[in-house]
């Protein structure tokens, strides 16, 4: 009886932090519309609106995912419905395949080695070095390669957000300052260094663009898995 109570609850909870999630979405996604900056993006306001109601009423963090992590079970639909706009453009990126794997390529090697050499240089101890070498690529990959390595997972995690947030900041300033207009050039950078968080803000320009982040994302992830381990033993 103990136990079928304490399952309850949990579903109770679950349900209340979903509710709550979804909720603190919307509202960010019409801040967004209304105050349109890269400073108002929803997945910030998200975050920091989150944040704020669990510390203000000392909400458990672990209590929170317990419906946290039924929305995590959601990424995996989410991210084969993004098989739609690559199929629409099948034959562009066909046409534009040798690019896009070399684009992707060196994107990911620039990701890794610049976390790596920042950090040394900065005269961060191991764990950490091992934690931000995958921090751009999506969280599962992140925390699987970061593991094997003997770094930190959960810190994995937190830099691979912070990567996807910077990229969702920054892109749009980037793109100003080198006048890239390029789908093509937008999507590979926004795939290979923001992952998912880069390529919803793809879609926002156009499918193509978010064709090609998608493509550069689980791209960059397989690259990322293959390269991390031999440039961290060299480089360390």
């Amino acid at each position: 009886m103990a136990w079928e109570g304490k399952k309850t609850m949990n579903v109770i909870i679950g349900a209340l932090a979903v509710i709550l999630t979804i909720a603190v979405y919307l509202a960010a996604r019409n801040i967004h519309k209304r105050f349109t900056n890269p400073f108002t993006i929803p997945i910030i306001l998200s975050t920091i609106f989150i944040i704020t109601i669990l510390v203000v009423f000392h909400l458990p963090y672990e209590k929170y995912m317990t419906g946290g992590d039924w929305i995590n079970k959601m990424l995996g639909p989410a991210v084969v419905a993004l098989a739609y706009p690559l199929y629409l453009h099948r034959r562009t990126l066909v046409k534009m395949a040798g690019p896009i794997l070399l684009g992707t390529a060196a994107g990911s090697f620039i990701g890794v080695i610049t976390g790596l050499l920042l950090a040394k240089q900065a005269g961060f101890e191991e764990a950490i070095l091992y934690s931000i070498t995958t921090k751009s690529v999506t969280t599962p990959v992140a925390m699987a390669v970061t593991e094997t390595m003997g770094g930190i997972t959960s810190l994995a995690a937190v830099f691979v957000m912070i990567a996807g947030i910077g990229g969702g900041l920054m892109y749009e300033y980037v793109f100003s300052l080198l006048r890239l207009q390029s789908s093509i050039g937008r999507g590979l950078a926004l795939g290979s260094a923001s992952h998912a968080i880069g390529t919803a803000e793809a879609m926002k320009s156009s499918q193509l663009e978010g064709s090609i982040s998608t493509i550069a994302m689980v791209i960059s992830a397989v690259v990322v898995s293959l390269i991390t381990p031999g440039l961290v033993s060299i480089l360390l």
